[in-house]
Order: C-alpha cells, then sequence, then structure tokens
C-alpha cells in the first residue's frame, strides 16, 4: 500500500472497486472522476466492461483519454454502435443494467437527489444542471450509485428542494434506491432505506462527517476504515489514466481550480 496519495486518487479507487467485470458501464457528462475509476477498472480487475458513453453517444469497448476541450474526439471514434439518448434511456437501459455514478447537488437520508435548483423553482437562489435522464433511470434502476466530491451540509440535507433522482420510497414499483455513495470522507450504502457510514477515510472521524451531514446517520458496526490505493493503482491514474490531472477539477474550487482547467487547456493546446 502506498500513503501517499490524494483524496481524488483514494475517491477514484474506491469508484473502480465497485465495478464488477462483464458490467456496462454509464458514463455521464463531466464526470471525469467516474469516468478515471471506470477506467481504473478495466485496465486491473474488469477487463470485459463496456462503456456507455453519453458523450459520444455509443457503446465503446476501449477508452478515450480523460480531457477537457477535445474529450468528444477521444470518444467518437471508438463506438461500436451509435444510439441517441432516447435509444439509450428506452432501450438500452432496461436490457443492459447499466451502472452508473451519479452527483448529486442535495441529498436526503432516504437517497432522494435534486439536481434541479435550490429555493423558488421560478427564482432560484441556484439554477442546477438540470435532471437530465436521471428521473427515467433512477425509478427503474437497482444499480444507481453516488458520487459527492466535496462532503457539506448544504449537500446532505434534511430535506431536498426537488426530487429528480428517487431513493428508497414506498411509492416505487421498480428497481431501488442507491446501492453505494462515496464523497471525500468516506463511503456509505442504505440500510433499510436508511443512509450508512459504511467505511470511513484515513485521518476522518465519525463526528467530523456527521458534522458535515444534515441528517443521523446510521454507522456501520464494525466500522471499517477505507484501504489505500496500491501503488500499481496510483501509477495508473497518474501516468497513463489521467496525466493532465483532470479528475481533480471535481474536487477544486476557486483559484486552484480556474489554474488547473488553464494548464490542461494549455496542455491540450487550446489556448493561443
Amino acid at each position: 500500500m502506498n500513503d501517499d496519495y490524494s483524496v481524488d486518487e483514494l475517491m477514484c479507487v474506491c469508484i473502480s472497486r465497485q465495478v464488477v467485470n462483464g458490467e456496462v458501464l454509464a458514463q455521464g457528462i463531466n464526470t471525469p472522476m467516474v469516468m478515471a475509476g471506470f477506467i481504473l477498472a478495466q485496465m486491473t480487475h474488469a477487463p470485459e466492461v463496456m462503456f456507455a458513453s453519453a458523450i459520444g453517444q455509443s457503446l465503446c469497448r476501449e477508452w478515450g483519454q480523460l480531457g477537457v476541450a477535445r474529450i468528444e474526439d477521444f470518444w467518437l471514434g471508438r463506438g461500436l454502435m451509435h444510439v441517441g439518448f432516447v435509444t439509450a434511456a428506452a432501450d438500452l437501459l432496461p436490457k443492459y443494467h447499466l451502472k452508473e455514478f451519479f452527483r448529486p447537488a442535495q441529498i436526503d437520508s432516504n437517497g432522494n437527489f435534486n439536481n434541479i435548483a435550490i429555493g423558488d423553482y421560478a427564482h432560484p437562489r441556484m439554477r442546477l444542471p438540470g435532471s437530465g435522464g436521471i428521473p427515467d433511470v433512477t425509478v427503474v434502476s437497482d444499480n444507481v450509485h453516488l458520487y459527492v466530491p466535496r462532503h457539506s451540509p448544504a449537500i446532505f440535507v434534511d430535506k431536498i428542494d426537488y426530487v429528480s433522482g428517487l431513493g428508497y420510497s414506498p411509492a416505487r414499483t421498480h428497481g431501488s434506491g442507491p446501492k453505494y455513495l462515496i464523497s471525500d470522507l468516506g463511503e456509505f450504502d442504505w440500510q433499510d432505506g436508511q443512509m450508512r457510514l459504511l467505511r470511513r477515510f484515513p485521518g476522518v472521524e465519525v463526528a467530523q462527517i456527521q458534522k458535515k451531514t444534515g441528517f443521523p446517520l446510521k454507522v456501520a458496526e464494525p466500522l471499517e476504515m477505507t484501504p489505500a490505493p496500491s501503488q500499481e493503482e496510483l501509477s495508473l491514474l497518474r501516468e497513463v489514466i489521467d496525466p493532465l490531472g483532470v479528475r481533480r477539477l471535481e474536487v477544486l474550487g476557486g483559484r486552484a481550480r480556474k489554474d488547473l482547467l488553464r494548464r490542461i487547456l494549455a496542455a491540450e493546446e487550446t489556448l493561443r
């Protein structure tokens, strides 16, 4: 094991560990941390996975390089078949039982989550990216996973403003709520429909996690610590999968994020 790693690398490794060989993995829009984890899984323990690429509108066996300005180029030419969004949601999703990681802007203890708006819909405090295909997927899928790069009581709330992703609800007729959530503090699942701390990250205490969560957390007994990444996993992430560090855009904010974005664009030769 290696103790010299960053939190984004540990999150990518945790995402990779959730992948089972042979699965079809859904690639979202602007989710480089998840994609890095998926690719890591294919390069280590799950060589037979396939990628349903939202960026390339395609089903791929080979992966494309992580990037920002030219990422469509990296994926479009790798498709075994190309489909539109409606076909993917109506035909591919029910057949292949895709595994997907969504990034909620708000989430409650039952796993319901919101990507629509914060506050009044007509005059919100914050307009979010929108639900996309989340309502279509979460009402039927039993393979929904979540990730939160920066754990905060503004995200983990007692009551969400709108439901775009369905969690554990008595009104549900198909599928289930989320199976797993990874944040920069630990790993979580749901027990009897309630969010539970499954494993804490090294150096993170339960009280710290609870303080940043806006509802009471169940805690697994015994509570384990998340294993550190291996040297092989770190080398693949840093040197092969994401040498530009695109995944780090999801954990940084403010000036640090802008500076990294400029470095990535310069490396891609899109800045003049």
